[in-house]
């Protein structure tokens, strides 16, 4: 069953942001993204440092299955990479809300988040009870 968690913001392209404080975020693709891939065998990460916009595409995702990018659900600086993703990019399958983190942001436009999902209109929009 998919899990959506309450406290994560949502983006149509299924990416999941999580607010750490005012100005910084964790973000992955989610648990419903993953169960459509299947086995994720390769992650192409975000650039470290570098500045995106809303909706740039930043990563890729490669499963046995297609090959997905990943988008920036808001404006900012990419401040962190999860670099244990190179070696074991399954744990997006095992834990997409855990370990399973692709990047940290530094917020620019704190506005982006009011353009975001939440976990009600995310259900919604996959249409998961």
């Amino acid at each position: 069953m998919t899990k959506i968690l309450d406290e994560l913001l949502y983006t149509k392209d299924h990416e999941w942001l999580k607010k750490i404080d005012d100005e910084t975020a964790l973000c992955g693709i989610t648990d419903h993204a993953q169960e459509m891939l299947t086995d994720i065998v390769f992650v192409e990460l975000p650039i470290l440092d570098s500045e995106v916009n809303k909706e740039d595409q930043i990563a890729v995702v490669e499963s046995v299955k297609a090959v997905s990018d990943v988008y920036s659900p808001v404006a900012g600086k990419i401040i962190e990479v999860n670099s244990l993703l190179e070696e074991k990019p399954e744990l997006i399958n095992s834990d997409s809300y855990g370990e399973g983190w692709i990047f940290k942001i530094k917020l620019i436009k704190l506005e982006d988040l009011d353009l975001l999902m939440d976990a009600k209109a995310y259900r919604n929009y996959v249409d998961v009870d």
